[in-house]
Formats: C-alpha cells, sequence, structure tokens
C-alpha cells in the first residue's frame, strides 16, 4: 500500500471463543475498504486496514491497541468484540486521544469523546421485542445468561419492562462457562412453567438450545434471543426454531438495498458466507469515517471525532444518524429462527438508543 495511505487498526478476535464474529467484521471492512478504494479513497488517499488478533484476550487487546497506535500510526481503531476487550483497551484510546469505532451490540456505558457505537444497547432490543413476547406467548420468565457484563445489563434493563407489562421473573441464572450437560438447568427451568426464556448465552453456551430442543423444554418456553444472528444459527443444527430477536439487520430481507448488500458480502467471500449484523455494522463504521473525513477535509483524529457528531450515513437498512452521544440511531427489526435463517416478524422503524450517557439526547 503507499506510503500515503490512510491507516485504520482493526482489532478482533481470530481466535479463543469468538472469531466467528471477528470473521464477520472483517467481511464488512474488507468489502467498505475495496468500495472506498476503488472510489477513489478519503480525500484521494488509499484506506489500509491493518488487522491484529486480540486472541479475545484483554491483555493482548491493549498490547496489540498500543502497537497499532503508537508504532503502526493508525488514525482510528475500530473493534474489538467483547465488552471486556472494549474496557481493556478504553484507557489507551483516552491516553492515545484515537478514536475508536465500535461496531458490536453490547451493554452501553462506553461513553468518551474518543469512542463511537455503531451497533445496538439495550432499550433498542428489550423495548421492542419484551412487548412482542409478553402479548404473544406469556408474562412469566426466566432469564439465563453467560457471567460476563452484557448480560447481567441485559438482564437489569430487562427487568423494569417486564414488570411493566405486567410480568413477572421466574428465576435467573448465570453460567460459568464451563458446562456442557445442561440437563439439570433445563429441568429447573422446566419446573418453574415459566412462559418466555430471555437467553443471553453466546460460545459454547449455545449448545444448551439444541439440548434444551431434545428434553422437550422448548414445546412449553419460547426463547427470545439477546443478540442472536445468522452467525450463531449453524450451532443449534436446525434445533431451536420460532426464536425471537430484535436486530438491526436481517440477511434474508427483501428490502433492495439489503439484498444488494448480501450478495456483493457474498460475490467478496464466497456464495456460502455468512452474512450477518455484524458484518453491516462494521461496514457502516468504515462508510461512516470516510464521511466524516470528508466533512472535515482533512485526515485529522480530533476534526474527524467533530465530524462524527450528527452525521447521517445510508446502510444497507436505511440512515443511521450518529448522535452527540456518539451512539447511533437505526432501524431495527424483530425477526424469528425458521429453517436456517433468520426471517423478519416487523420492520420496527428507527429506534433512538439510550446508551446510559450524560449527555444522552
Amino acid at each position: 500500500m503507499a506510503d500515503d495511505s490512510i491507516k485504520l487498526g482493526a482489532v478482533l478476535p481470530f481466535s479463543g471463543g469468538v472469531e466467528l464474529y471477528g470473521i464477520q467484521a472483517k467481511l464488512g471492512l474488507d468489502l467498505a475498504t475495496k468500495e472506498i478504494n476503488a472510489g477513489g479513497g478519503i480525500l484521494g488517499r488509499p484506506l489500509e486496514v491493518i488487522y491484529e488478533d486480540d486472541q479475545t484476550d484483554p491483555a493482548v487487546a491493549v498490547k496489540v491497541t498500543r502497537k497499532l497506535i503508537e508504532r503502526d500510526g493508525v488514525l482510528a481503531v475500530v473493534g474489538p468484540i467483547t465488552s471486556r476487550n472494549l474496557n481493556a483497551i478504553k484507557p489507551t484510546i483516552e491516553r492515545t486521544k484515537t478514536p475508536l469505532l465500535y461496531a458490536t451490540n453490547y451493554e452501553g456505558g462506553a461513553c468518551s469523546h474518543y469512542i463511537f457505537s455503531f451497533s445496538s444497547v439495550p432499550n433498542q432490543e428489550l423495548a421492542q421485542l419484551l412487548p412482542y413476547m409478553n402479548q404473544t406467548f406469556g408474562n412469566t420468565y426466566y432469564m439465563l445468561g453467560a457471567d460476563h457484563a452484557w448480560p447481567h445489563k441485559m438482564f437489569e434493563d430487562a427487568q423494569p419492562i417486564i414488570l411493566g407489562l405486567g410480568g413477572h421473573t421466574l428465576g435467573k441464572e448465570f453460567t460459568t462457562g464451563k458446562e456442557t450437560d445442561f440437563t439439570p438447568l433445563i429441568e429447573r427451568i422446566a419446573a418453574t412453567k415459566a412462559k418466555v426464556l430471555l437467553f443471553a448465552l453466546k460460545g459454547d453456551g449455545l449448545s444448551f438450545i439444541p439440548q434444551a430442543h431434545d428434553l422437550g423444554l422448548l414445546n412449553d418456553i419460547t426463547v427470545a434471543f439477546l443478540g442472536l444472528s445468522e452467525t450463531d444459527l449453524p450451532a443449534f443444527g436446525g434445533k431451536g426454531q420460532n426464536m425471537f430477536v430484535v436486530v438491526p439487520f436481517v440477511a434474508s430481507s427483501d428490502i433492495p438495498s439489503v439484498k444488494a448488500f448480501v450478495a456483493k458480502v457474498k460475490a467478496e467471500a464466497g456464495a456460502d458466507a455468512t452474512v450477518s449484523n455484524y458484518v453491516m455494522t462494521h461496514y457502516d463504521a468504515l462508510i461512516a469515517m470516510k464521511a466524516a473525513l470528508e466533512k472535515a477535509g482533512k485526515v485529522d483524529k480530533e476534526a474527524m471525532i467533530n465530524a462524527l457528531e450528527g452525521l447521517v450515513i445510508q446502510s444497507p437498512t436505511g440512515a443511521v444518524t450518529i448522535g452527540k452521544n456518539h451512539h447511533v440511531t437505526m432501524n431495527m427489526f424483530l425477526a424469528k429462527t425458521e429453517g436456517a435463517g433468520l426471517i423478519t416478524v416487523r420492520a420496527l422503524g428507527e429506534i433512538a438508543p439510550e446508551p446510559g450517557c450524560k449527555s444522552d439526547e
């Protein structure tokens, strides 16, 4: 790449347990980079993305973030995937005054002059998902999540919504990540006769779903699956039908711009490539970076930050508006598992974020 390239650092997991999402992010970044460079780059300069594997490890994330900023001289960083790694690199981002483009759904609260979020926060999912579940399937809930920040915060935010709907939470558990046989847990959930299972497990925890199917739990309870994407579906082996989620993108959508986007990704990555919301949000992050730098008229970290605030870009699902709180208002969709994919149940329109920042607007 030419010496005059604008360098962007990508801190993503390509090993360590959540590499599926790192690979999805890279698909979006690669497509955006190709399109940007084919269109003449940014302010006449080519964009170069330097990838680093954070190994799903906070210490490694800090190390590679410092390397990208201090040795490679990147203008901005995109990534990571996990909240733990986001929180780990935040001090480095702030110390070096480098913009961070974070494109994974998370629990909110990463409120910083230097951090921009391009995916959803709890209210954009829960405030749409829970009323639908309550009305359609019943008002008794069981909460099951991994013992990490995101599930804890999602359940904390869900509780007042459930109460406001006249609902009741009959149990709540957090897994250690070491479980392989979920039978005792499935039996405990079944005994409560809860109608809705609010589910926030990823990684190895996804095997809960086929086990719950085999033991008959899913005949009596409907899963409201937080953070579910097309990337997770192969883990279920066709089991776990009729599970519901609210997402910013559904690959099977009939929206022409979504169909065109999916086709472009598959043209680059192969016809059998999975395309999830992680692909789109990371793509959006680079489109926003280009728009901000062109609005600023110069390649400069602070100018880019100022130009990102209030920016509106067009994504495959419609307008994405970056608020003064550095989180995005975007279109959201209620979807469910059907066959080997996700299908749209209802388009929910534009939903503004409530990320818990002092400057929320």
